[in-house]
């Protein structure tokens, strides 16, 4: 048996650097569930299925900069080349760089009249008959754009002209008909333009990582346009084929129209991951503080426990020379510091609370999930219990010869 009332009346006696080390892991636990909280909602962020075949797929960038610089002529010789190189699955030219933090967005209604406030609003990207599967998507209702149904790119006189046909996601089909099958049913933009849907896919997010409506996306049959004469291309190549086929399609793109020029060619996962990459830089620096404050907290317990051995040297000789075993003199401070790291622990509780309630005010995340708190509390008394072994196992070490040095 520990004798537990000597032991908090010497923690009474010297409680300054008690009450430190307890505030110091009660701020540990408060910043360290929190920080694993928020680090997990980031993962999760950064990890939701994008529904494109994101590390598979390529994006050309092209320019024209000359009068003579045909725009839907390009594109049908382009793509013409492209769908043939060995190792490409599908191409298409499309309006914007999927997943690139970039693109448009219009309101879709279930009804041609009446406020669209309960509208839908989602991404949209023009695209061809191979669209759907450059992009690695599914149709899980209705059919894909046949190639007769692709318009000419709009102009600078109809840039809000709407099509008669969309494909569009289970997310939208969901939020404009929900319960109900979409796949027939009309659909209205903002000038009240007609279209039907006419095909579902599984999931398509959106460009923009924090967009409120990340999995409303609908895909329009035609042909992008560019005021500025510049193109983008999405390639689809075969598992493994994808940086050969990029130096294949460079090699030759480059050189086959005089009239433009190749920006880049580059993997669509390295556009995921520069739109992601504040939400990956969050994680790192909060995992780093938070490593670097437990470090500080277990230096903080391992240096009170040393100071208190240096301290009571005659005091654990006179123990030991009244029969105090080794293990005895470990469990005694290995309670002592039990009581402090658990008080601590109590305070951290109510500051983690606090915290976590702040940060969902002032930031709109989500309330500190109790089984994170849960899970800290073993994790930083264990860590605390392990800081302290070591001056713990050197106080035992102590010999009872100690204790008559100084009489």
């Amino acid at each position: 048996m520990v004798p537990i009332r000597p032991i908090l009346s010497a923690l009474l006696r010297n409680r300054t650097g008690a009450v430190l080390v307890a505030i110091q892991i009660a701020i540990a636990l408060a910043i360290l569930v929190n920080a694993v909280y928020i680090v997990k909602q980031r993962a999760d962020k950064i990890g939701r299925p994008t529904g494109a075949d994101t590390n598979n797929i390529l994006v050309v960038s092209s320019s024209g900069f000359t009068r003579d610089y045909d725009t839907v002529g390009a594109i049908r010789d382009d793509l013409a080349y492209i769908r043939g190189v060995r190792g490409v699955i599908a191409a298409t030219a499309i309006n914007s760089v999927p997943l690139s933090s970039a693109g448009s967005s219009r309101t879709l209604a279930n009804h041609p009249s009446g406020s669209f406030t309960d509208g839908e609003n989602g991404q949209y990207f023009e695209i061809d008959e191979q669209g759907i599967d450059a992009l690695g998507l599914h149709i899980i209702a209705g059919r894909n754009f046949r190639a007769e149904e692709i318009q000419p790119p709009i102009d600078k006189t109809s840039t809000a002209r709407f099509e008669s046909k969309i494909v569009v996601t289970k997310a939208m089909a969901d939020a404009l008909y929900p319960g109900q099958n979409a796949v027939g049913k009309p659909v209205y933009d903002q000038l009240r333009h007609p279209a039907t849907i006419i095909g579902i896919v599984d999931r398509m997010q959106a460009a923009w990582p924090d967009y409120t409506h990340i999995g409303s996306v609908y895909f329009l049959p035609r042909l992008p346009f560019s005021y500025y004469d510049s193109m983008f291309y999405i390639v689809r190549a075969q598992p493994g084929q994808r940086d050969a086929v990029a130096r294949t399609m460079e090699e030759h793109l480059s050189a086959s129209n005089p009239n433009r020029i190749i920006d880049w060619i580059r993997p669509l996962q390295s556009f995921k991951e520069r739109s992601y990459s504040t939400d990956k830089n969050t994680e790192y620096f909060l995992v780093s503080v938070t490593a670097i404050l437990v470090a500080i907290s277990m230096l903080g317990i391992f240096g009170l426990a040393t100071f208190n051995v240096s301290t009571r040297t005659k005091q654990i000789g006179t123990r030991r020379a009244v029969g105090a075993r080794r293990g005895d003199i470990v469990r005694y401070f290995m309670v002592e510091n039990a009581m402090i790291t658990s008080a601590g622990i109590a305070v951290g509780c109510a500051l983690a609370l606090g915290v976590g309630y702040y940060l969902s005010l002032q930031y709109k995340l989500p309330r500190l999930d109790l089984y994170y708190l849960v899970g800290g509390i073993p994790v930083l008394w264990t860590i605390g219990q392990l800081a302290v072994l070591q001056p713990a196992r050197k106080a035992s070490s102590v010999s009872p010869s100690v204790a008559t040095r100084t009489v």
